[in-house]
């Protein structure tokens, strides 16, 4: 019987080493055929199919995603319960740029090396695979819908070029906008016609002033998601798409109502209105 925290460590570490290869070839696998949000279907099949092997009873699907899954293993007796999170979603026509590949196979890695240990310490490891992180809010889901419930502490680790302990996150709101206009042909009668197009430019320029006004941890960016279908017609119809963060839940909450008051005073210059969610 092991007892020792120096020997559990070494007997964690030996069963990552023996189990490199395969995770290797796994986060270039999920690398190589990225899936986005709530579309994981490859992804969450390969790492349920791998934790079942390294003996982790596996259910999927869970708290209603189909791409979400639970692994649970159990030490000798009661204990603590530690939950490992996998993320394995990719950005939208970029692929695996921000590492979820790494973050999946990193959480396998550490279940490996625990899974070795288990029947010498109480407890339990649970890998939770959290689908939709880019935009989904997958996390805030499964929470919403019990998936969480049990669970004593959560850990995961995210790719970055320095190995950090402990970093902290800023908080985030997204916010989708829409101005509604009215078309009309952009040379025969552009004066009849309410550009939504130009509304969202305002807008764009609007959040431009509102950065020097805002402290040095908030960040407003967003994109254009739907701009007009022909040059020679006014749009109509204006969509973007926006993340609003800062240190702090309450500013950010500030920031975002100020970003939606651009918006109302674009709306309001174009004639156009606005709807936002």
């Amino acid at each position: 019987m092991k007892t020792s925290t120096e020997a559990l460590r070494g007997e964690v570490l030996a069963a990552i080493d023996e189990a490199a290869d395969e995770l290797w070839e796994l986060a270039l696998d999920i690398h190589a055929h990225p899936e986005v949000a709530f579309q994981e279907h490859r992804s969450a099949d390969r790492l349920s199919e791998a934790l079942r092997r390294w003996g982790y009873t596996v259910e999927r699907p869970l708290a209603g995603l189909e791409t979400a899954f639970r692994a649970e293993a159990r030490g000798r007796n009661d204990g603590p319960t530690v939950a490992l999170l996998a993320e394995y979603d990719a950005l939208p026509e970029i692929g695996h740029a921000c590492g979820h590949n790494l973050i999946c196979t990193g959480a396998l890695g550490a279940a490996v090396g625990l899974r070795q240990v288990l029947d010498w310490v109480p407890g339990r490891v649970i890998v939770l695979g959290t689908p939709a992180e880019e935009g989904g809010g997958g996390k805030v889901l499964m929470l919403d819908r019990g998936a969480f419930e049990g669970i004593d502490a959560a850990l995961m680790f995210h790719p970055s070029n320095a190995t950090l302990p402990v970093r902290a996150s800023l908080a985030s709101f997204r916010l989708k906008v829409r101005f509604l206009g009215k078309a009309t042909h952009a040379a025969a009668a552009p004066h009849e016609g309410l550009n939504a197009l130009d509304a969202m430019i305002q807008f764009f320029v609007a959040i431009g002033l509102l950065r020097q006004q805002l402290r040095d941890d908030a960040r407003v960016h967003g994109i254009i998601t739907y701009g007009g279908a022909a040059a020679n017609v006014i749009p109509d119809r204006t969509e973007a798409l926006f993340s609003v963060r800062a240190m702090d839940g309450t500013y950010a909450e500030e920031v975002l109502r100020r970003v939606i008051e651009c918006a109302r005073a674009a709306a309001l210059a174009t004639g156009t209105s606005l709807e936002h969610e």
